[in-house]
């Protein structure tokens, strides 16, 4: 069976996806949405993609689409997985899932009742140098005790990583601390149980934080601390130190060093390198084998909900 798959949000995230999905047999991307319908259609004829909108509802109407991936603007996370699973359809949102957790409690809701598979892109889970780590806690072999993780942009206007005009404002809070929030609990394979945050000025224009440290406590005594920032003119990205009772591993995206910068050979952990397309591997796997998926949005609620207290300890302060 070959899945037919819908994706929204043609930048440069859904493009990522759809580099992943061409290396993924029996799985074709027949729609594509995005607002500006001639950059989709400029994307689209790029990748063989034979119908083109500006409109989900447009795709969500199609029979044949089985699934639909989600790369759109954070405040539509929610209720665009709402209307895919309203529609009968699988549905892979990117991160994060939602912005306001009663939104996202919602999406669960639904997803319970339906059954449909449902997934939120939480990469960090599926990068090759993370899964290294996660075999070795898996295996017995490694205990974390510390995490420090480094989330830098240099974003003081609001820019795509292709360095285009975004249509919506980013989020240091809801969407790059929800990665190393539910990594470390993932890694860590225990809830966290104590969470603080501050963070620095308001954009005059922007209307966010640009800068913020978050301290994280698991319920079996490791701890995390992630310093994120959009103001940082240097090495871009997030940047894992994992400190343990065995060892100490820095993760970069998909690659991996130890404590001592000597590189450790991840290339056989998975099947690809790309933790984007391992991701998406996953999704469609889940579907195939009518099971929940790794990073299923039941699994990535706890998440949400230390930021929904973080955000209230901000919102205090």
């Amino acid at each position: 069976m070959t899945i037919k798959v819908a994706l929204a949000g043609a930048g440069a995230f859904g493009i990522k996806h759809l580099d992943g999905i061409k290396n993924i047999d029996g799985v074709e991307v027949v729609s594509l949405i995005s607002r500006d319908l001639a950059k989709t259609q400029e994307v689209a004829d790029k990748y063989g993609i034979k119908h083109v909108t500006t409109d989900l509802k447009d795709s969500l109407a199609i029979k044949e689409v089985d699934a639909v991936i989600l790369c759109t603007p954070t405040q539509m996370h929610a209720s665009q997985t709402i209307a895919c699973l309203e529609a009968g359809k699988h549905v892979q949102v990117e991160i994060p899932l939602c912005d306001v957790l009663a939104d996202g409690e919602k999406v669960i809701a639904l997803q319970m009742q339906t059954g449909l598979v449902a997934m939120c892109g939480h990469t960090r889970r599926f990068n090759p140098s993370h899964q290294y780590v996660h075999k070795k806690i898996t295996a017995g072999e490694f205990n974390i005790q510390q995490m420090d993780v480094q989330t830098y942009f240099f974003r003081r206007t609001n820019m795509n990583a292709l360095g285009q005009a975004r249509s919506w404002t980013d989020h240091l809070l809801w969407h790059h601390a929800a990665h190393t929030v539910d990594l470390f609990a993932y890694q860590a394979g225990s809830p966290i149980v104590k969470a603080n945050a501050i963070q620095g000025p308001i954009h005059p224009t922007l209307g966010i934080a640009m800068d913020m440290s978050i301290q994280l406590k698991a319920a079996n005594g490791a701890i995390c601390t992630l310093s994120l920032s959009f103001n940082n003119d240097g090495p871009l990205g997030t940047f894992f130190r994992y400190i343990g009772d065995t060892a100490t591993y820095i993760a970069r995206y998909d690659d991996l060093v130890n404590g001592k910068e000597e590189k450790i050979d991840v290339s056989k952990v998975d099947v690809s390198m790309n933790g984007i397309e391992l991701q998406d591997r996953e999704f469609f796997a889940a579907i195939r084998e009518g099971r929940e998926p790794n990073a299923s949005v039941a699994q990535v609620l706890p998440c949400y909900q230390v930021l929904h207290d973080l955000e209230l300890q901000l919102n205090a302060g």
